[in-house]
């Protein structure tokens, strides 16, 4: 449990370095980057390493039926997520939020925690939450002003759709390659 939570203090003090402690970031120039990169993917390893060795410690059992929610709620994780990705224009609801990924991310974790109710789980699905969370208030006030883009056309939209849809499988073969079945019983 130790290297989880080391895992996730790194992630978050290196992704909030920049918003608080700009001229210390600044000094680091262009280096600063690979550094950043270096710590973000320890912290991640750290997290993945911590989340697996970790007892498993029952907080609360969820109801089946939430596995169903989850995968739709990932499902529109992925879509909010991908939302922004086309240049220029943007699909639904990256045109109509700020913060599209980080919003993604909290949909993500919020769906993980309906579904895992181990301790390791709530640490690190609800320590990303709270990350996001901080991440927009961060930026939302190092920079208050945003400008909406303009919102994309169909062909974005069935791109979005499959990539979306794509992704959720790839992910999925993913979970159940490390032994976790994604899916109701």
């Amino acid at each position: 449990m130790t290297l989880l939570i080391l895992g996730l203090i790194l992630w978050t003090l290196t992704h909030y370095f920049k918003r608080l402690a700009p001229d210390a970031r600044a000094k680091l120039g262009n280096p600063g980057k690979g550094i950043v990169a270096v710590l973000i993917v320890l912290s991640v390893v750290l997290m993945i390493i911590g989340y697996r060795g970790a007892d498993f410690i029952p907080v609360w059992s969820p109801p089946s039926f939430f596995v169903h929610i989850n995968n739709l709620l990932m499902v529109f994780a992925l879509w909010v997520f991908g939302s922004s990705a086309a240049k220029g224009a943007k699909a639904w609801p990256a045109y109509k939020t700020r913060h599209p990924q980080l919003l993604a991310v909290k949909i993500w974790a919020a769906a993980h925690l309906l579904v895992n109710g181990d301790l390791a789980s709530i640490l690190l699905f609800g320590g990303l939450l709270a990350w996001a969370v901080g991440s927009v208030i961060l930026i939302n006030r190092a920079e208050p002003n945003w400008t909406a883009p303009a919102p994309a056309g169909r062909a974005t939209y069935i791109r979005l759709a499959v990539i979306s849809f794509v992704m959720l499988a790839l992910i999925s073969a993913i979970h159940i390659w490390l032994g976790v079945w994604p899916f109701a019983s």
